[in-house]
């Protein structure tokens, strides 16, 4: 039996840099204090004008299949991760294999909002492990929400950023099927669904097209329309990572690495804390990144491979959380 294993990283960010400073200007108040110290948040990107979501997936492939010294046509499967698809359809996924020259590769999007990129993860290990004919499966998790904000709302704007990560998966045989020494460990997948109308882009698809009365109420464009509790992440991401660890074998302190979706510095500390694990093992971007949805936590691990700070046997947690509400989370070995 084959297992799923993280052959490869990469990552892109637009080269529009945003600094705090940029919404002092915008909203005529000191943002850029409050934003570093409860948020770590100093700056952001976004895409340019001619920039969209597909754009970023390219640049996010390439730079994986160069690490990984495989080419376009090798791969047998494409998975890209996104609420801020290219189209609403046909899919992004198959616009990036067109343009990457994956000709071989079998296409499709998910949209678990920011949990996108941790669930396209898990899809791409049950099909490797489910199916011998698939050995190399590019996952991608792409945000461009730039697109989304409505410049006047300061509980979106000054957050939200663009950008994509992305993982190879590759399978490789396991001499014990009960107990893989390499690659993916456990996952679970959950959804709070009573929280779809808390927070998204209610506009634009079936149950609201755009009409020029969407586009004047603002409906196209991203929305907080509740608070969410407090302690709703961490109560949610502590119980799935307890989970999955079990089921992996190992306690949550084991792990060397952890991946949160990168909205809430007070979040992941509190989730650690309720854990027993150091902070220094949660790897973080959004100092620089700003919140990216579903691609942090795939920026975060590349940025983290580049790094040099993942080693062979490193345990690597990954928990993510989006819109509707999803959660995802996994352990892999690497």
């Amino acid at each position: 039996m084959n297992n799923a294993t993280i052959r490869a990283t990469g990552s892109y960010a637009p080269q529009r840099v945003i600094p705090n400073s940029y919404f002092n200007e915008l909203l005529g108040e000191d943002v850029d204090t409050w934003l570093r110290e409860n948020l770590t948040i100093r700056e952001r990107r976004w895409c340019a004008e001619n920039e969209s979501t597909a754009d970023l997936c390219i640049e996010a492939a390439k730079s994986t299949l160069q690490n990984a010294g495989l080419k376009p046509e090798q791969l047998d499967l494409l998975i890209i991760a996104t609420d801020t698809p290219e189209f609403v359809s046909p899919s992004t996924a198959s616009v990036v294999q067109y343009r990457l020259g994956a000709t071989r590769a079998g296409t499709f999007d998910v949209n678990t909002a920011c949990a996108g990129f941790v669930t396209g993860m898990d899809i791409a290990t049950k099909f490797i492990r489910a199916d011998e004919r698939y050995q190399n499966v590019l996952v991608i998790g792409a945000y461009a929400m730039s697109k989304y904000l409505d410049k006047t709302d300061k509980k979106t704007v000054t957050l939200f950023a663009d950008g994509a990560g992305a993982a190879l998966l590759s399978a490789e045989k396991m001499t014990d099927d009960a107990k893989p020494t390499k690659g993916y460990l456990a996952s679970e997948l959950r959804t709070q669904g009573q929280y779809y109308d808390w927070m998204g882009i209610y506009g634009g698809a079936a149950h609201q097209p755009s009409t020029p009365e969407t586009v004047t109420h603002k409906d196209h464009l991203l929305k907080f329309v509740k608070k969410f509790p407090r302690e709703l992440n961490p109560e949610i991401w502590t119980e799935m990572i307890e989970t999955v660890s079990k089921r992996a074998g190992i306690l949550p302190t084991d792990a060397r690495h952890y991946f949160f979706t990168q909205i809430n510095i007070n979040s992941i500390r509190d989730t650690l804390e309720r854990l027993g694990v150091p902070e220094t093992a949660s790897h973080n971007v959004m100092d620089k990144y700003g919140y990216t949805g579903s691609a942090c936590i795939g920026m975060a691990l590349d940025d983290a491979m580049q790094q040099g700070k993942i080693k062979h046997g490193d345990e690597l947690v990954f928990m993510g959380s989006g819109g509707g509400l999803a959660f995802a989370s996994s352990i892999f070995r690497f």
